[in-house]
Parts: structure tokens; C-alpha cells; sequence
């Protein structure tokens, strides 16, 4: 039979324990900068390379035109938390979008554009909730889907479709 004693912690030892720091949600994976823009600049949208390959495959099976069309990204009221995430595709984008231009020339793997460039619309209201985020795509054995990486949000639901900012 073992024997377990517990010591208490001085004030002095937990100063020299250091804080264990927060994970980063960016790590490991490969960001893709719209054109034009500066990485990891506020005033902007990025993508991984992960979610770039996913929305080419998604659009050609849609029949989406990456010359025309692309992916638009919003929010709206509702959800668990206030707001939540809008994905669809669009056939063109509207007078007043954002419009973001991703991964010309480079190809992902599965690619049915050969490398065209995706473009990704989002309207002045969503910016202003979506501005510095990314949008990244996971595929695990629980769960695949988009992911949103807002740093605008300040609370998120379960499930990661809402947030509150």
C-alpha cells in the first residue's frame, strides 16, 4: 500500500509555477491572405489552405462559377448566442461587399479549378462582426464542417454556430 501526502503551496511556490497560456487556435495551420491585403491585418477576412480546397470542391459541385460567383460569408440575429454565422454561395457579389480574392495560381489537392482564385463576398453589417477572422475548414472523425476563428467574439454556443461580440 502506497501513501499519498499532500503539502500545501507556499505563495512562494506559485509564483514560480508559470501560468499555463492559452492555446492557439491558429496553430498548425497554413493562412491564405486575400490579395492586396496584409497578413493578419483587422481590416480583412483569411482563409486556410484547408478550407480554400474544400470551398473549390464545394463550388464546382454546385455549379458555382469561381470567375463570377463565390463564397459568401454573413452573420445574423439568432442562435444560441445573439448571432450566428451565414455560409452560402453566390452567383455574384452586391454593390457594397467586401470582396476577397484567395489562392490564384496555387492548387490544392482534389482541385477541379486548377488553381483558380476563390473569391469570398461579405456586406458591410457582417464585416463589421467578421473583420480579422478566419475561416478554416476540419475534417476529424467527430466533426467536419467550416470553422470560424472570430476574434471578435466574446462568448460562443456548443456547438461553435453562434457567438455574441
Amino acid at each position: 500500500m502506497s501513501m499519498v501526502s499532500i503539502q500545501p503551496t507556499t505563495s512562494q511556490d506559485a509564483r514560480a509555477a508559470a501560468p499555463e497560456q492559452p492555446k492557439n487556435a491558429l496553430a498548425g495551420m497554413t493562412l491564405l491572405t486575400a490579395e492586396g491585403q496584409e497578413p493578419r491585418a483587422k481590416a480583412a477576412v483569411e482563409i486556410t489552405k484547408n478550407a480554400l480546397k474544400r470551398i473549390r470542391i464545394a463550388m464546382a459541385k454546385e455549379g458555382v462559377s469561381p470567375d463570377q460567383g463565390g463564397l459568401r460569408l454573413g452573420v445574423m440575429g439568432g442562435g444560441c448566442s445573439g448571432l450566428s454565422y451565414s455560409i452560402r454561395f453566390d452567383s455574384q457579389p452586391r454593390d457594397r461587399d467586401r470582396v476577397f480574392v484567395f489562392g490564384e495560381g496555387l492548387e490544392t489537392p482534389g482541385d477541379p479549378t486548377g488553381g483558380k482564385p476563390v473569391r469570398v463576398f461579405v456586406d458591410p453589417k457582417s464585416f463589421l462582426y467578421l473583420a480579422g477572422m478566419v475561416l478554416d475548414f476540419e475534417e476529424t472523425l467527430m466533426r467536419q464542417g467550416f470553422n470560424f476563428i472570430n476574434p471578435n467574439s466574446t462568448k460562443s454556443c456548443g456547438c461553435g454556430s453562434s457567438f455574441s461580440a
